[in-house]
């Protein structure tokens, strides 16, 4: 089992990092392979609509956060994406990473058990998890859950180890990360086939 953690924060070893640690611990202890990678402080491009991805079966800007992520994710059997909260949302250069791998890369996402974590100062955590979520939901992932929503609090450097409930709930993810992708591995039933899309917008 290998999970991929995606520290979506500018701030390498910040607080993100310190919340993505406490998930990586407890899926080690389980016997998960786990992998932090930050998406780095470089300007990220985002996803210009031009549907390439469609005909190169890539996205067309093929950046190297893009490119080094898209090949770990077809090696990951579960993925972690962590941001800080900016203005009650995650990270925009996270985001336009992201708007371009959901949409290119689907089908090395399907059906792999995910997961938001996010960390803030005050609030804003349940806006910003409710973001990261939706690129999950989107795509047939199924969502681990934990004992509380996936926040940790912290504003200075290393503020986020003081916080021992966000923590706790860290540790909760990750033993229930590795609990669902034993059971998907072990028992579970084989991934129901997709109906052919359909595609219909509110003028047709």
């Amino acid at each position: 089992m290998k999970v991929l953690l995606i520290n979506g924060s500018p701030r390498k070893e910040g607080n993100t990092h310190i919340a993505l640690s406490e998930v990586a611990g407890a899926l080690r202890a389980g016997g998960a392979e786990t992998e932090i990678v930050p998406i780095g402080t470089k300007a990220i491009q985002g996803c210009i609509a031009c549907n390439r991805c469609a005909e190169l079966g890539r996205c067309v800007f093929d950046d190297g956060p893009y490119r080094t992520i898209r090949e770990k994710l077809a090696a990951a059997d579960g993925i972690v994406v962590g941001s800080p909260v900016y203005y009650a949302g995650p990270n925009g250069s996270l985001c336009a990473l992201l708007d371009r791998l959901f949409y290119s890369s689907s089908r090395l996402l399907r059906h792999k058990p995910a997961a938001a974590v996010v960390v803030c100062r005050r609030g804003g955590a349940s806006a910003a998890f409710d973001r990261l979520n939706k690129y999950f939901t989107i795509n047939d992932m199924p969502v681990v859950p934990s004992q509380y929503w996936n926040s940790v609090h912290g504003r200075l450097p290393g503020e986020a180890a003081l916080d021992a409930e966000g923590l706790q709930t860290m540790r909760t993810l990750g033993r229930n990360m590795v609990w669902m992708l034993k059971n998907l591995k072990n028992g579970g039933e084989p991934a129901p086939e997709r109906e052919e899309a359909v595609r219909t917008s509110f003028i047709r």
